[in-house]
């Protein structure tokens, strides 16, 4: 039985973490000039990351941290949720990367590590689609309904709509793609920033679909699955409020988990909103949020595999 919550994270604790001009391109929230030293960056990235993880731990998560290497250099390793996901028939997807420096992140002893302690049945590689500059960057990419097996997208220059044909053939799921731009009228990169999906609730900024028939056919299925719609503004997408992720300890507890900044975003009425569904767990994550472009559902794979 499919649930759309999972209480194992796997997150992957920084070296090298800064910022990445390759992922630049095209994701228009990170800043690169944050007035700090290069050794400021990595020791606040760490410390971020850290405190994160002692409040999901606090709560009865089960994180499983990664160490990051020291070499190759990976900017950008704290987000592993773009290159691997796991899934609960055993299946363990790799998934090709637009920026070549993110490419070294996929990482045969992580998958060998999560092994070790869960059931993998078998491995899906899609990387080999870099080669025709074709791009699907995992859950960044794509927000699963994982109980009505109903994979959302945006398209992007990192999301390929052929791509997300493969991934529903493997993966079993049908799709809803849509195209989803910001304030300058500029697609956004990944689903994730713009989108959310809970077990009885979806946040999702309704004003960065700009054609009325995608947003209606959206409406349709969110009402046909029991979703209630949470709209949050281009603005709140700007303070990451859409790059959230729900989860459950082991005790079954679900947390909605968020940023500071992204909490702080929201009004009161949305707060009331989402706490008619699940408690709302937010870390402080400043450094990595302004420099990476990436915020709290980013820093986190859920792991669905059947324990061992």
């Amino acid at each position: 039985m499919s649930s759309q919550t999972t209480p194992h994270i796997m997150m992957v604790r920084p070296a090298n973490f800064g910022f990445n001009p390759e992922t630049a391109e095209n994701n228009a929230f990170q800043n690169k000039d944050v007035g700090l030293s290069l050794q400021e960056i990595k020791t606040k990235a760490r410390q971020e990351f850290d405190g994160f993880v002692e409040q999901l731990r606090a709560k009865g998560v089960n994180v499983i941290v990664v160490e990051e290497e020291e070499k190759p250099i990976r900017p950008d390793s704290v987000f592993p949720n773009n290159w691997i996901t796991f899934h609960n028939n055993g299946t363990v997807i790799t998934y090709p990367m637009y920026a070549p420096l993110r490419r070294t992140e996929r990482r045969e002893d992580v998958i060998d590590m999560i092994k070790e302690n869960f059931e993998v049945k078998r491995l899906v590689r899609f990387e080999e689609y870099e080669n025709s500059n074709q791009f699907l960057e995992g859950t960044g990419s794509m927000v699963l309904d994982r109980v009505n097996r109903i994979v959302y997208a945006c398209l992007s220059p990192r999301t390929d709509a052929k791509l997300l044909d493969e991934f529903c053939h493997w993966a079993n799921y049908k799709k809803m793609e849509f195209r989803s731009v910001d304030g300058e009228g500029t697609d956004i990169y990944h689903t994730n920033v713009m989108m959310a999906m809970g077990e009885s609730f979806v946040i999702i900024c309704m004003e960065s679909i700009p054609d009325s028939s995608e947003r209606k056919a959206l409406e349709k299925m969110f009402s046909k699955t029991g979703k209630e719609i949470i709209d949050i503004t281009l603005e709140q997408v700007n303070s990451f409020a859409g790059n959230m992720l729900q989860i459950q300890n082991r005790q079954g507890d679900k947390f909605l988990v968020m940023s500071e900044q992204a909490f702080k975003s929201l009004r009161k009425d949305q707060i009331q909103q989402i706490e008619v569904h699940t408690q709302i767990l937010h870390a402080p994550i400043y450094t990595i949020e302004g420099i990476g472009g990436g915020s709290a559902r980013c820093m986190m794979a859920e792991v669905y595999l059947d324990e061992k």
